[in-house]
């Protein structure tokens, strides 16, 4: 089977140090374009079977536009910028890539809490200014620095992801409990997030974005954490209330906080977490999945996806 494709949006994936030569070769032709306007797509689309995208939107007036259209490959796990029903409705396979960054989020996750549990940038602000130069004692010891040891993390999310973290954090000597989401089905050892929330020294993230869990982590959560508690997500921002987190953060309701990801990105409007230039809070540009072994592994991921249609095999199909 001869297919040519076009990958609408691989700057979002290659920092000029990917390989795309199994990519390449599940195709006739492979356009690569870095980016693509919304009124550019369809005019990239005409003359391609197979289109790769990771945030263009493929909607179904678009779809629509494009009779030859055989596979959509999604260079992401979500695949809101698909329309799905449409897709199926022509005829149009939908596959997606799972797992890939599980490594890379997993240990950013980790890095986030050790930043926060041993006060690393405010260590490192107070050398760069010349504080640990001016101190009577040889060590400077004016941040409080926790141990992870013994202490509490609470996994919201608990699949491959959360089980990862969970893994690593245990390394450390931390204790584990897992919180079930409203309106999932319940893990065997889950906790109510009431019950969960008053134990945990760390909170992380690791589930999607849903309307079962959209503002999930707000004002009453916060008001059941320890005030020594901090919260990690490098899942959606979306997940978290980010005025609550703001309000928390800024009247001690609890310690600190990371996350990787906002409610808008990127944030060309601001954001109330940005705005606020807050000490105990860490903000990274939605980087954690970023590795170049994870972003490899995507590239391979699209390859496999593209290779199981056209043997007829398909893999990691998302429509029916």
């Amino acid at each position: 089977m001869s297919l040519a494709a076009a990958f609408l949006d691989y700057g979002s994936l290659d920092m000029n140090d990917l390989d795309f030569s199994s990519l390449r070769a599940c195709f006739s032709e492979l356009q690569l374009y870095a980016s693509t306007a919304p009124e550019q797509v369809v005019e990239r689309l005409t003359n391609v079977e197979v289109v790769i995208s990771n945030k263009v939107v493929i909607d179904a007036q678009t779809i629509q536009q494009l009779p030859q259209l055989k596979l959509i490959l999604i260079s992401a796990t979500g695949t809101n910028n698909v329309d799905l029903e449409a897709a199926t409705a022509q005829g149009v396979v939908v596959c997606n890539c799972q797992g890939y960054g599980t490594a890379s989020v997993a240990q950013h996750t980790l890095t986030l809490m050790l930043v926060l549990a041993t006060s690393l940038l405010h260590y490192d602000s107070a050398v760069r200014q010349g504080r640990w130069q001016q101190s009577s004692q040889f060590c400077f010891l004016d941040y409080p620095i926790m141990e992870l040891s013994g202490k509490t993390l609470g996994i919201v999310g608990y699949g491959e992801l959360g089980q990862e973290v969970a893994r690593l954090a245990q390394a450390f000597g931390m204790q584990i409990r897992i919180a079930n989401i409203p309106n999932r089905p319940k893990h065997a050892h889950g906790l109510e997030l009431s019950e969960l929330l008053p134990q945990v020294d760390f909170l992380s993230l690791h589930c999607p974005l849903t309307e079962n869990t959209r503002n999930l982590i707000n004002a009453n959560a916060f008001d059941m954490m320890k005030p020594s508690a901090f919260l990690i997500n490098c899942a959606r921002g979306g997940i978290v209330h980010e005025s609550d987190l703001l309000d928390a953060l800024k009247h001690g309701k609890i310690a600190g906080a990371a996350t990787d990801v906002l409610s808008v990105e990127p944030p060309k409007d601001g954001n109330v977490l940005l705005d606020a230039d807050l000490p105990n809070l860490i903000i990274t540009p939605h980087a954690a999945w970023g590795s170049v072994q994870s972003r490899q592994r995507m590239v391979e991921q699209l390859a496999e996806n593209a290779q199981g249609f056209i043997t007829g095999q398909i893999v990691r199909q998302v429509n029916s």
